[in-house]
């Protein structure tokens, strides 16, 4: 298998392409494109079969690639644009797996004191919590609205514990019916930082947009379905790099993407 050093479904498949002289689908794999709202480009990536997985080095699954360009100088409308093409396809996503009500856990991995790796909290300081209203005060609470709990459970490094291992204890006692998580991911395309989503319904691997892999948080390992929502912040670098690469803007774009994220995940819930 190629050494892809990208997290992101679409590059790996155009790599395999290149080193493999294909031009038309990798076997098990089918591409498709969508140009929305503002010229907004979606590219869907179905992983099919057993072939395709192995050829790009992903798990079977839907991945969903959405480029929003100009971020270093969005306005509100192209950050509320952005967000309304994230929610209109992780809408569809979370119907292949819940139903409309059904109880979801947003989870913001990362490291909130570390730029790159800090989406993650970010995105869940604007989640709409329900939960403990649908709980304590159902009589305040509109006929229909799902309840939405959240957590940033931090790294290894502050907590000694395995995200894996806290996340697990929330879903055995909370019972979510379904997980979104949200992180860092990385792209070997330095354009890319923070101006992309990916959405997945295969799960994720904390802490890979660092090169720091932790125990994959899938249907597997939890027993409900997750949904993966990253966002590349770091460029992919040969194996004996040991530094990361971010443009100098990463802050702002990194406030502008996790608004966009935050927004979409909200509006699909």
């Amino acid at each position: 298998m190629l050494n892809f050093r990208t997290d992101m479904a679409d590059e790996r498949n155009d790599l395999f392409k290149q080193a493999n002289g294909i031009e038309k689908n990798v076997p098990g794999v089918e591409v498709n494109e969508i140009i929305e709202n503002n010229n907004i480009k979606t590219t869907i990536v179905n992983i099919i079969n057993e072939q395709g997985a192995s050829a790009i080095g992903k798990p079977i699954g839907t991945y969903i690639t959405i480029d929003v360009e100009n971020l270093r100088i969005a306005t509100e409308q192209d950050i509320q644009n952005a967000s309304q093409t994230m929610s209109n396809q992780l809408k569809q996503v979370l119907d292949r797996h819940v139903n409309n009500l059904e109880e979801a856990l947003v989870v913001g991995l990362g490291n909130r004191f570390m730029t790159p790796d800090s989406l993650g909290p970010k995105v869940i300081s604007q989640i709409e919590i329900t939960r403990h209203f649908i709980k304590y005060t159902p009589q305040y609470v509109k006929q229909g609205t799902r309840s939405v709990s959240a957590v940033a459970p931090g790294v290894l490094g502050t907590t000694g514990m395995e995200t894996l291992e806290i996340i697990k204890g929330i879903v055995d006692n909370v019972k979510p019916k379904m997980l979104i998580a949200v992180d860092s991911l990385s792209s070997n395309n330095i354009d890319r930082i923070s101006t992309t989503i990916q959405i997945a319904d295969t799960g994720i691997v904390p802490g890979g947009g660092v090169g720091n892999e932790r125990k994959e948080l899938t249907e597997q390992t939890l027993g409900i379905p997750v949904i993966a929502i990253g966002v590349p912040m770091v460029k992919g670098l040969p194996e004996n790099e040991n530094f990361i690469i971010t443009p100098k803007e990463i802050d702002e774009l990194i406030d502008n993407m996790s608004n966009i994220v935050a927004r979409g995940i909200n509006q699909s819930l």
